[in-house]
C-alpha cells in the first residue's frame, strides 16, 4: 500500500523527514518497505502484517504517528447541509442475513453533477495507486483510503421502483455482471446487495454494472456497511475477484466507523458535485458492538518485557494510542477500553505488545532469564532415538507420506470388516493417490521394495518409524507411532562372510537384537495368521500378554499386487507399547566374581509346542541361578515319532554369593525337567 506523506500531514503534524518517519514506523511494527518520490511527494510503501489492516486507512496511520510523537490527530470536521426531506421516503434497508452483514447504512445525495474530481483529490488517489474516474466515485475511494471503510455509490434512478435495499445470500446459479463487465455465476454462500428485484452489488467485493455511476447520474445512493471477513474472502477467492474493498473487509473493518465514513463522503460529494443531501441516515445495526475493555496488570508488563515501567508510564503509552484507561488501585490493574478500529487487540498480552512498541524494542534491555533451563530430549524421545540408531545399523531408513490411496487396503488383502479400512479421509487431497491417512506402515514399505526392485536395486532392506492414524470416538483420530521394517533378497557378498538370505529368521534376529538394545526382556513370538501375511510363516510379537507387533513373510498374492517377485519379510511394532515394557539398561554391569557352570539337556516335546514356551518355562523354573538359555540343536524325523521333536538346550548357571556346587546345579536342573514335564509334557532324552 502506498501512503502519501503530503496527504498524511493533513491529519498529523510531525517534523521527521520521510526516512525518519519510515524508520520510526518500522521500529513500531508498521514496516515501511520503500520510499518513492512521486512528483515531489514522498510515498511510503507499507508492508503490513495481517493483524494491522486498520493501517490501510490513513487516519489510523496518523494515529500511529501521533502515538509515536505525542501529537494530536486532526480529524476532518464533518459539516453537511441537509434538506428537509426524510431519508425513509427514499430508501428502506432489509438485512436478511445479519450473520454476514452486521451493519448497513445508506444516504441519498440528489442533484449532483458528474464531472472530474479536483486535482488535489486526483493526485492523492494516483499516489495511492488508484485511477481517478469521476467526482462521485473518486470521493468513495478517497474516503476508503482515508478511513479504511469501503464505500459504494449507486445510481439511485437505476434501482427498481421498490426503492429498497435487500441484503441476502445469492441463489444457486444466479448470474450477476460486475463493474469489470464480467458475468459471474454465484453460489448460495455468496452475499448480494439487491434492490428487491435484482442484484446490484457483490457485497464487500464489487458493485454491479447495472447501477454504476455515469455521466447522466443525478441522484446517488451511498452505501457504508460491515460484511463478514471470512465470507468476503471466500467469495473473492471463488470468483478470482480481489478488490481494494474486499482486501479491507477480509482483514476486518471498524463496524462503528460506518457512519463517520458515509457522512464524510456525503460532505465531499456536496462540496465537489454540488449535491443536495437528504436528511437522515438509513442505518440498520441489529447487534451494536461496544468497545472491548481489557484488564492489564502493570506488573505483568514488566514481567514479560523485562522492563521497570511504572503504572503511570504504561498509562501514558496507552492514552497516546487514544485508549481510555482507568486505574483500579485496589487490584493494582488497568481497565483499558480499546476502540473498535483496533480489532487485533483482544488479550492482555496484546496490550503489552502495544506498550513495547511505543516504549521501543531497542529500549528493552537484553538479558538472560534468571533461571535458564537446559533443553533436552524426554525419556520417550531418547527411546525413539535408540530404536532408530539400532535399526539404522542394519537397515536403510525410509520416510513415506502419511497419505495413501484407499486401494492399498485391497492390495494388502485387508478383509472388508477390518477396522484399519476405516481411514481418515483427507478433505483436500493433493491427488487421488493421497486420499486417506494410513492406518498401517505395510503399504508404504512394500511400495519402497517394489520401486527399488524395479530399478534393479537388489536386496532392499528398509525400516520406517512413523505415525498411523486410527479414527476414534473423538473429533481427532488416534495417532500411533509405529516401527516397520521390510527385507528381501540376500546379504551383500563378502570374502570373509558367506552371503545369506534375508528371510524370516534374519528379520526376527534384528527384532530380538532391538529388544536387547532397548531393554525389552519379555518379548516372545507366537505363530499366528494375519491378513496380508503368508499362512504358516507369520508370528505375533508379545511382551507378556500384550501384543506389540507382528512379523511374517508377505503373502504371495500381496507381493503380486505390488509387482514384487522375490520373497519379502515384514514387521510392524508399536513404539509406545515397547516403551512401556522396556527396562532401562544399566550403564555398566559388573563381571561375576564366581565362575559359571554350563549344562546341556535334551528333551522330547510335542511337535506343535513352541520353543519359546519351553524357554519361558526353563527360565522361571531355573531362578535364581539360571542366567542364560540357548537352543543349540533341533531334531525331527529319524527314529523319533512324527508328533515329537527333540530340542537341546545349553543352560548357564551362576551365583553372586559363591561357587556353585554340583548338588545346587543338579537341584536346579531337576526342577527345570520337572516343570517341563508337568507343563509341556516333555521327556528327558
Amino acid at each position: 500500500m502506498g501512503v502519501s506523506t503530503n496527504w498524511l500531514k493533513k491529519y498529523i503534524n510531525y517534523s521527521w523527514s520521510a526516512e525518519e518517519l519510515a524508520e520510526a514506523l518500522t521500529m513500531a511494527g508498521i514496516a515501511v518497505e520503500s520510499i518513492d518520490d512521486v512528483e515531489g511527494d514522498q510515498v511510503l510503501e507499507l508492508d503490513l502484517t495481517p493483524n494491522r489492516g486498520d493501517c490501510l486507512g490513513i487516519i489510523n496511520l496518523a494515529r500511529e504517528v501521533a502515538a509515536l510523537t505525542g501529537n494530536q490527530v486532526n480529524l476532518p470536521e464533518i459539516k453537511i447541509q441537509e434538506n428537509s426531506e426524510d431519508i425513509n421516503s427514499y430508501i428502506q434497508v432489509e438485512i436478511k442475513d445479519p450473520d454476514l452483514c452486521r451493519r448497513y447504512a445508506a444516504r441519498v445525495v440528489k442533484n449532483v453533477k458528474i464531472g472530474p474530481s479536483p486535482a488535489w483529490m486526483q493526485e492523492a488517489l494516483i499516489h495511492s495507486g488508484i485511477r481517478p474516474i469521476n467526482n462521485v466515485v473518486d470521493v468513495t475511494n478517497y474516503v476508503m483510503l482515508e478511513t479504511n471503510q469501503p464505500l459504494h455509490a449507486f445510481d439511485y434512478n437505476l434501482l427498481s421502483n421498490e426503492k429498497r435495499i435487500v441484503v441476502r445470500r445469492a441463489y444457486s446459479g444466479e448470474k450477476f455482471t460486475t463493474l469489470d463487465d464480467v458475468e459471474r455465476a454465484l453460489e448460495e454462500s455468496m452475499l448480494l446487495i439487491t434492490d428487491g428485484e435484482k442484484p446490484v452489488a457483490l457485497a464487500g467485493v464489487m458493485g454491479g454494472q447495472n447501477t454504476e455511476i455515469n455521466d447522466n447520474t443525478t441522484t446517488v445512493l451511498l452505501e457504508s456497511a460491515n460484511f463478514d471477513s471470512v465470507n468476503t474472502r471466500r467469495t473473492s477467492q471463488k470468483l478470482a475477484l480481489r478488490s481494494d474493498s474486499s482486501m479491507r473487509f477480509e482483514k476486518g473493518v471498524d463496524i462503528n466507523g460506518v457512519i463517520f465514513a458515509i457522512n464524510r463522503a456525503a460532505q465531499l460529494i456536496q462540496e465537489l458535485a454540488g449535491g443536495e443531501v437528504v436528511s437522515g441516515i438509513c442505518d440498520v445495526y441489529p447487534q451494536p458492538q461496544p468497545p472491548l475493555t481489557i484488564r492489564l496488570r502493570p506488573q505483568r508488563v514488566n514481567e514479560l518485557l523485562g522492563t521497570q515501567l511504572t503504572a503511570d508510564e504504561v498509562i501514558e503509552y496507552l492514552r497516546r494510542l487514544s485508549f481510555k484507561v482507568e486505574f483500579d488501585t485496589a487490584k493494582d490493574s488497568l481497565d483499558v477500553t480499546v476502540p473498535t478500529y483496533r480489532p487485533d487487540l483482544q488479550l492482555e498480552v496484546d496490550l503489552i505488545e502495544e506498550v513495547a512498541r511505543l516504549h521501543g524494542y531497542n529500549a528493552i534491555p537484553s538479558q538472560l532469564p534468571a533461571e535458564a533451563s537446559r533443553g533436552g530430549l524426554t525419556p520417550y524421545q531418547q527411546f525413539q532415538a535408540r530404536i532408530r540408531n539400532t535399526m539404522a545399523a542394519n537397515l536403510r531408513e525410509v520416510i513415506n507420506y502419511s497419505f495413501i490411496n484407499r486401494d492399498m487396503f485391497d492390495r494388502i488383502m485387508l478383509p472388508p470388516e477390518d477396522f484399519r479400512r476405516n481411514a481418515v479421509v483427507i478433505a483436500n487431497p493433493l491427488s487421488e493417490e493421497q486420499g486417506v491417512m494410513r492406518t498401517l506402515l505395510m503399504p508404504g514399505l512394500l511400495m519402497n521394495i517394489s520401486r527399488n526392485l524395479a530399478r534393479r536395486n537388489q536386496n532392499p532392506a528398509f525400516f520406517e518409524m512413523g505415525s498411523v492414524f486410527i479414527p476414534g470416538e473423538g473429533k481427532l483420530p488416534s495417532e500411533i507411532l509405529k516401527l516397520g521394517a521390510a527385507v528381501s533378497g540376500r546379504s551383500d557378498i563378502s570374502w570373509k562372510v558367506p552371503s545369506y538370505e534375508l528371510d524370516f529368521y534374519y528379520l526376527k534376529g534384528l527384532v530380538e537384537d532391538l529388544f536387547r538394545q532397548i531393554g525389552v526382556k519379555n518379548g516372545r513370538f507366537e505363530a499366528a495368521a494375519a491378513p496380508g501375511f503368508h499362512p504358516g510363516r507369520t508370528a505375533i510379537i508379545k511382551c507378556d500378554e500384550d501384543e506389540v507387533g507382528i512379523i511374517g513373510e508377505v503373502h504371495p498374492q500381496v507381493l503380486a499386487n505390488f509387482d514384487i517377485k522375490d520373497r519379502v519379510v515384514l514387521t510392524e511394532l508399536e513404539v509406545e507399547k515397547l516403551y512401556r515394557h522396556a527396562v532401562p539398561k544399566a550403564m555398566t554391569e559388573s563381571i561375576g566374581r564366581f565362575p559359571a557352570v554350563e549344562r546341556d539337556i535334551a528333551v522330547l516335546l510335542p511337535v506343535n509346542t513352541a520353543a519359546s514356551d519351553a524357554i519361558d518355562t526353563i527360565r522361571i523354573a531355573g531362578e535364581p541361578l539360571l542366567r542364560q538359555v540357548v537352543i543349540f540343536d533341533l531334531f525331527t524325523g529319524g527314529q523319533l515319532p512324527k508328533d515329537v521333536k527333540s530340542i537341546a538346550f545349553r543352560l548357564t548357571f551362576r551365583s553372586d554369593e559363591g561357587t556353585l556346587t554340583d548338588s545346587q546345579v543338579k537341584e536346579a536342573i531337576d526342577n527345570i525337567v520337572k516343570e517341563l514335564q508337568q507343563k509341556l509334557g516333555a521327556k528327558l532324552r
